[in-house]
């Protein structure tokens, strides 16, 4: 099996903020958040892949700022490492301001997904190539989180 590139799993989402996405405060419900997280990062991990992929775990969401109603949201998501039939995929979400353009992170994500065969069982996964510095950084560095997780 053949190894692929980060970029080959690159995947961008954006949407817009609406009311019913919203708390009483105005803000994207932490929920709406995660849903997208999951989605951008499945859809990363099923370009890696080319198979289908469920989620199996959450590694750590961060909520730094919120996002108001009315403003865009951006998710960026990639696969940072293979292991065997799992994959680790960084999401990062930002807010944009449609009028003035500014963004601003608001959350990052790590999430693994698991490649599943015909039949629904997992299977290999092709291998990830790093290739730029930061590439290899975070491709060392979803070692280390997996073997905290795997304790």
């Amino acid at each position: 099996m053949k190894g692929k590139r980060v970029s080959q799993s690159q995947t961008s989402m954006t949407e817009m903020v609406l009311p019913n996405d919203a708390n009483i405060h105005g803000n994207i419900l932490g929920g709406k958040v995660l849903h997208l997280l999951d989605v951008a990062g499945a859809i990363a991990a099923f370009r890696h892949a080319r198979l289908p992929v469920v989620t199996v775990s959450v590694d750590s969401v961060s909520f730094l700022h919120p996002i108001k109603v009315g403003q865009l949201v951006l998710l960026e998501a990639y696969v940072t490492r293979v292991f065997t039939t799992s994959m680790e995929v960084e999401i990062q979400v930002f807010s944009e301001d449609p009028v003035s353009g500014q963004r601003l992170q608001t959350s990052t994500a790590f999430v693994t997904y698991v490649a599943l065969d015909q039949k629904g069982r997992p299977t290999q996964a092709p291998s990830l190539i790093p290739e730029s510095d930061e590439e290899k950084q975070r491709y060392e560095a979803a070692l280390r989180r997996r073997e905290q997780r795997l304790g």
